[in-house]
């Protein structure tokens, strides 16, 4: 059975650090691309970050890049995803997805298995 996890999310002031984690399990973990998503209240999900299935290779968006750091560690099966100098855009809540296909990741179009999120809320 497949699950995919997502842990570490909560509340945090405007330039404040949180590291997400996603825990994944029943399927070939270091065959898969990870990426992570957000979902901002009443906006549609959004790519953030995606690290390669040996994690040679990242791909962070614009928005994020010099905050957000992605990594892995294929031993303990899991992706984090570091945030540093949180902003209150920064809301929403947060999803981990693996992919088969690597190529334009982070893409919420290619995603075989979905985590059921955590919440992020970034506010003073």
């Amino acid at each position: 059975q497949v699950q995919v996890v997502e842990s570490g999310g909560g509340l945090v002031q405007p330039g404040g650090s949180l590291r997400l984690s996603c825990e994944a399990s029943g399927f070939r973990f270091d065959y898969y691309a990870i990426a992570w998503f957000r979902q901002a209240p009443g906006k549609e999900r959004e790519g953030v970050s995606c690290i390669s299935s040996t994690g040679s290779t990242t791909n962070t968006v614009d928005s994020v890049k010099g905050r957000f750091s992605i990594s892995r560690d294929n031993a303990k099966n899991t992706v984090y995803l570091e945030m540093n100098n949180l902003k209150p855009e920064d809301t929403g809540v947060y999803f981990c997805g693996a992919t088969s296909r690597e190529i334009g990741c982070p893409r919420t179009d290619n995603v075989d298995y979905w985590g059921k999120g955590t919440h992020v809320t970034v506010s003073a």
